[in-house]
């Protein structure tokens, strides 16, 4: 036997189960592992990592209140009230105050509007799921990204949005997991902000 066979078979005999090593036993039932202690206020705590993470955060009540939200970010931003948004988001209330159009972008917007799958308390991150009603590239190209959050989508752990995402029955082509705008400090260790996409990250969060 070669070594590579003795380092392959110690590999096996420690990563196999006494069920056998079934990877879509493993997947149904993952095995629980020590998570941390998050406290009860999850939408506190995802706040708290979003925000150092470099990202913003608005509470509403309503999809009107977004809208608005939307719409006063813009403003503070000094920007065109002009935006790119996810097909999923037609149904919004939009008004006329907004410039909206519809579908992925090409690299000219400079503001997006997204849907997120779900919002992960203990990282301060989004989920954010590819396909034709919530295209990647409204994720990456503009310089400013807007992200709407229902309570109901939010989950506890890391781990947990992928329990979330299997149980949807619906597993997309790229998942995008952001925590806060796009940045770097691989050049001379100096931080560049929006090194890879956006340079702002908002998140409106609807209560309801």
């Amino acid at each position: 036997m070669s070594a590579r066979e003795r380092i392959l078979n110690r590999v096996r005999a420690v990563t196999a189960d006494k069920n056998g090593d079934d990877p879509a036993r493993r997947i149904a039932e993952p095995p629980r592992l020590i998570r941390p202690d998050l406290g009860d206020d999850l939408v506190q705590r995802f706040g708290e990592k979003l925000t150092l993470g470099g990202g913003s955060l608005a509470r509403v009540q309503d999809l009107q209140q977004a809208v608005v939200e939307i719409e006063l970010f813009i403003r503070d931003a000094e920007l065109a009230l002009s935006l790119r948004a996810a097909p999923a988001l037609k149904g919004l209330p939009w008004g006329d105050a907004l410039e909206v159009s519809f579908g992925p972008s090409a690299g000219d917007d400079l503001v997006s509007v997204t849907p997120a799958f779900c919002a992960i308390a203990e990282t301060g991150s989004v989920v954010l799921l590819s396909g034709e009603h919530s295209p990647t590239t409204l994720n990456f190209l503009p310089d400013v990204h807007i992200v709407v959050v229902e309570s109901n989508q939010l989950v506890r752990h890391f781990e947990d949005a992928w329990i979330k995402l299997r149980e949807s029955g619906e597993i997309p082509r790229t998942v995008n997991i952001i925590t806060g705008p796009s940045k770097t400090a691989d050049v001379e260790q100096t931080l560049q902000i929006g090194a890879h996409g956006p340079r702002k990250l908002h998140v409106i969060w609807i209560d309801r």
